[in-house]
């Protein structure tokens, strides 16, 4: 936490240490320009949540994707951050959410001059931290550019990696940039 500008640091951190409430930041994603702490919990039902913790830079963003298997709870805490769920777009601030039932499209972007801080429940707990963990990876290593609203591979060799990244994680995130198909007709 201490890396962060002053404006990322939630109020109830304390000294970078893990809480309950304060997952421990691990992983920076220099293309989505956004940070993100992971938590993970049983619920009584014997489900298991994922709680993401994320900080999002003035231009920072997803593309379009879905979660075939699961539902993503979008909570804003400080900032503003558009959504596009389905069809619907619209700006949430502080202490307003977005419900991204399964298999939804959906993409989140900080168009607003300051930084954006966000809590997200996915439900039930997939492979949400390992795909932000290896396409946070890429970009750290040069391989994805991001041009506008769009992260596009660099090279052939960095195209490849993000197809096999693509296809491996397809069964529970699906990019929807290039379009499925297409996808499907380079990939397989």
């Amino acid at each position: 936490i201490d890396e962060l500008p002053a404006s990322y640091r939630p109020e109830h951190a304390s000294r970078g240490r893990r809480t309950s409430c304060m997952p421990e930041l691990e992983i920076h994603d220099p293309i989505a320009r956004a940070r993100y702490g992971f938590r993970e919990e049983t619920e009584p039902d014997g489900t298991t949540v994922e709680h993401v913790e994320a900080w999002v830079e003035p231009g920072g963003g997803v593309p379009p994707h879905a979660h075939p298997h699961y539902e993503e709870v979008f909570e804003v805490l400080e900032g503003e951050v558009t959504f596009t769920v389905g069809r619907e777009k619209r700006r949430s601030g502080p202490g307003e959410t977005a419900v991204v039932p399964p298999g939804t499209r959906h993409a989140f972007a900080n168009r607003s001059g300051g930084p954006a801080h966000m809590r997200v429940r996915a439900r039930p707990a997939s492979d949400l931290r390992q795909f932000l963990e290896d396409f946070a990876a890429l970009g750290r290593a040069g391989y994805i550019a991001r041009l506008g609203p769009v992260q596009l591979p660099r090279t052939p060799r960095a195209l490849l990696q993000v197809s096999l990244l693509l296809r491996e994680y397809r069964p529970q995130t699906l990019i929807l940039m290039p379009p499925p198909l297409v996808q499907r007709l380079l990939m397989d």
